[in-house]
């Protein structure tokens, strides 16, 4: 059956091309949004230097050690989150004050020293700065390329040492 006019056309058109009841299967219908809230930055610092401060207190203190006598508040807490807070103070300080008396901490994240480097120590140039990957013999200047070789040519005995000077590989002749 042919539209009548242009417009039933139209819309037959758009009809037929029409994709939003073709079914989907990209897409899980029964796929819902995690609940779980994201944290920032600063809480997951400030629970990172629980966590650290708590694997310190459990290395430096056992539990074998009580803290002494005069050491704690004598004012009682209103509630158990003071409580526990006035616990944890009293325990970070006293690992602080054995960490002092015992040496350095055991290494962390934080506090650890880097070895040294496997890799070879890189190779700049002596007169542009750029990566380095000829040395004359002659003189022992690093140079870029061919350019930069004709100018190491060019320079006198006193040029020479001026630059081995700067990169601190000269020679003092006494």
């Amino acid at each position: 059956m042919a539209p009548s006019t242009p417009d039933e056309a139209h819309l037959e058109l758009l009809e037929k091309l029409n994709q939003t009841d073709l079914p989907a299967p990209f897409f899980n219908s029964d796929w819902r949004p995690s609940q779980r809230r994201n944290k920032t930055v600063t809480q997951m610092i400030s629970e990172d230097s629980r966590r650290e401060a708590s694997l310190l207190a459990t290395q430096n203190n056992s539990g074998a050690i009580t803290p002494l006598a005069g050491s704690h508040t004598t004012a009682t807490p209103s509630n158990i989150a003071q409580a526990a807070q006035n616990l944890s103070t009293l325990v970070l300080e006293r690992n602080l004050a054995n960490a002092l008396t015992q040496g350095p901490m055991p290494p962390t994240y934080m506090n650890i020293e880097a070895a040294p480097s496997t890799k070879p120590k890189k190779k700049y140039c002596d007169i542009t700065g750029l990566p380095a990957p000829y040395t004359d013999p002659k003189t022992g200047l690093r140079y870029f390329n061919k350019e930069i070789y004709g100018f190491i040519q060019s320079l006198t005995p006193g040029q020479v040492q001026q630059y081995l000077e700067l990169r601190g590989a000269h020679t003092v002749l006494k």
